[in-house]
C-alpha cells in the first residue's frame, strides 16, 4: 500500500491541489460570485421573504460557480482514474445536470416564492457545491472494479 502510494505521488500532490482549489471557492464565495442567497440561507430563512436578486446576474453567478466546480471536479477525476472517456461521460452528466438543477431552481422561485423554501435550499446546494464529484468518484470505482 505505501508503495503504491510512493508510486503515485505525483497524482496525489495534483489531486490534494484540486481538492484546495474546491476548498477556495468555498471560502472565496462571497468575493467571487454573486448570491444574495447566501446570506439568506444563513438565517431562519423559512419565516423570510426572499431577498432581492437580479435574475441575469443570479443565473451568470450560479454558472460561473457550477463550472468552476465542474472544471476542477473533471480534472480530479481525470487524475485518479486516468480515463478521458470518464470525463467525457461525466460532462455530459454535469451538463445535462446543470440544465435540470437552473430550470428547478428558478421553477422554483416562481411556483413557491416564499413557501417551502427548503426545496430551493437544496436544488442550490447541488448547484453550487461540488456534490456530484462525491459522487461520481465512488460510482466510477466501483464500475471500474466490476470490469
Amino acid at each position: 500500500m505505501l508503495k503504491k502510494i510512493f508510486d503515485h505521488k505525483l497524482r496525489f500532490f495534483i489531486g490534494g491541489i484540486l481538492v484546495f482549489l474546491l476548498v477556495l471557492i468555498r471560502a472565496f464565495e462571497r468575493v467571487l460570485f454573486y448570491d444574495p442567497f447566501l446570506q439568506y440561507f444563513e438565517l431562519n430563512f423559512n419565516e423570510l421573504p426572499l431577498p432581492d436578486y437580479n435574475s441575469f446576474q443570479l443565473f451568470i453567478g450560479l454558472l460561473f460557480r457550477y463550472v468552476l466546480n465542474a472544471v476542477i471536479s473533471l480534472a480530479l477525476i481525470y487524475v485518479i482514474f486516468k480515463d478521458k472517456g470518464m470525463v467525457k461521460f461525466a460532462s455530459v452528466l454535469y451538463v445535462f445536470c446543470f440544465v435540470f438543477l437552473i430550470v428547478g431552481f428558478f421553477g422554483a422561485i416562481q411556483l413557491y416564492g416564499n413557501h417551502n423554501n427548503f426545496i430551493l435550499f437544496y436544488i442550490r446546494r447541488f448547484l453550487i457545491q461540488p456534490l456530484f464529484v462525491m459522487l461520481f468518484i465512488p460510482a466510477f470505482y466501483y464500475q471500474r472494479l466490476s470490469k
